[in-house]
């Protein structure tokens, strides 16, 4: 089977020496500051130009297929195009696409998620996770009266200022081990945001509980992501999350879960997994059946700051498109077919596909391994699984080997995104061996960098 996939990736060439998606990117070079209208598209040199996606796989402008690991940064749990919620929105654009008043379909798709969540009592609806975000650490904020924030170190939670503090922080920068330095994500972050994080190290036991309890009198809120993608995509260990809600409690702060990303890891969320009880959790992708969306939920007396029947709420909250009916509907259609059946056959898939590359590396003594749950997984270039963002933190010739991968993958008609991977309802198991078998291909195909990697470390 090897000597199969190194003969296809052969035939294939450069997986971005599309005519058409090169003759596209010259055009949108024109019209967009560099040729893309989002910093996370992936080029090699060429972005991939996307004709349209069926059920696992995508068509590229120029007629190619490919299996998609990426699925819209793991929005699309059901795939591309998945039949009802198409039927559904047909039917929904037919009678209207956006109302000023609000619609039964948002209190149906609420009351799925205050049904199914633990902790969630009540819900408001936005427009994308970072709105979802915004608004948490802004209801912390006006619940407790306090201004400041805790979250983990290099743990992404959208485009927030307080939130994308020290989430691209470097060895140059991050400072010591024991005491994180904030770090501002962009030039011209105002300092005074600086001085509202305090950044916490993942899994970091002893540090969180120092650094919560000495800013308490500060801090409305610690946010984080109970498995950081951009933090190695590692299971929090018991006594981090337990260290984290004790400290919380014990001096007055809540706890915000982002679930935008990992809402996905079981039918009742991320939190419910590991154990965690967040006073308000942060939603979206999934929920939102591919369509934009966000959502807040939490404990009904921490949600009443949004109450405005008695007038002016403790935090106003708007949004033209916010509830809007095609993201409700297709929302719930989306959520209403993800039962525990489908949990579990994704548990299944992504047992197969990272128990897989286990023995792939495992055969090899390849310097890589893979980290994940449930439906996601990724891999790094390091022997042993990281246990926080610094330890994930790839070296140069990591990242080269990384970008390898990734091309290697895309050669043999797999989307394989350098960070997250995510396995969607519609794949099978000869999909997950699928990627079991090219990437044991890859590491077949390029044991002599791997092993000039190994002798360098």
């Amino acid at each position: 089977m090897n000597q199969e996939i190194a003969g296809s990736a052969q035939a294939a060439g450069c997986p971005h020496s599309g005519q058409r998606s090169n003759e596209s990117f010259t055009r949108a070079r024109l019209v967009f500051p560099d040729g893309t209208s989002r910093v996370t598209i992936e080029r090699d040199p060429t972005p991939l130009y996307i004709e349209r996606g069926i059920g696992s796989y995508l068509f590229d402008v120029d007629g190619r297929r490919f299996l998609d690991l990426n699925y819209n940064f793991t929005t699309l749990i059901h795939g591309h195009a998945f039949g009802p919620v198409v039927e559904a929105l047909t039917h929904q654009l037919q009678r209207g696409s956006c109302f000023a008043n609000p619609t039964e379909s948002e209190i149906e798709l609420a009351a799925l998620l205050c049904g199914r969540i633990p902790q969630v009592d009540r819900v408001r609806f936005v427009n994308t996770g970072t709105e979802a975000v915004l608004f948490a650490i802004k209801a912390a904020r006006a619940f407790t009266g306090r201004s400041k924030i805790a979250k983990l170190e290099g743990a992404y939670h959208g485009a927030y200022d307080w939130a994308e503090v020290s989430q691209a922080a470097t060895p140059d920068s991050w400072g010591d081990k024991s005491e994180p330095k904030p770090n501002a994500l962009y030039r011209g972050m105002p300092a005074s945001v600086l001085d509202e994080v305090v950044v916490v190290r993942f899994n970091d036991v002893e540090g969180v509980r120092r650094l919560i309890s000495s800013n308490a009198h500060d801090l409305a809120a610690v946010i984080l992501d109970p498995m950081p993608s951009r933090g190695g995509l590692v299971a929090p260990k018991p006594e981090f999350m337990a260290a984290v809600q004790e400290s919380a409690r014990k001096n007055g702060l809540l706890v915000i879960a982002d679930e935008v990303l990992n809402l996905r890891q079981s039918f009742q969320g991320a939190s419910a997994r590991y154990g965690l009880v967040p006073d308000v959790i942060t939603m979206g992708k999934i929920i939102g059946g591919g369509l934009p969306i966000g959502a807040i939920g939490g404990r009904e007396d921490v949600m009443k700051v949004f109450d405005a029947s008695a007038g002016r709420p403790l935090l106003p909250q708007g949004g033209t498109f916010s509830a809007n009916p095609l993201s409700m509907t297709a929302g719930l259609v989306a959520m209403q077919h993800l039962d525990q059946g489908a949990f579990a056959h994704l548990e299944i898939l992504g047992g197969i596909v990272r128990d897989g590359i286990r023995r792939a590396i495992s055969a090899t003594d390849a310097p890589l391994c893979v980290t994940g749950a449930a439906s996601l997984f990724r891999i790094h270039p390091r022997a042993q699984p990281p246990n926080d963002y610094r330890d994930s933190y790839p070296t140069p010739a990591g990242t080269t080997l990384m970008k390898q991968l990734t091309r290697f993958f895309a050669e043999n008609s797999i989307i394989l995104p350098q960070a997250t991977a995510s396995i969607s309802t519609p794949m099978t198991r000869a999909d997950a061996e699928f990627i079991v078998d090219v990437f044991a291909g890859f590491l077949e195909s390029r044991q002599d960098i791997l092993d000039a990697i190994k002798v360098r470390k």
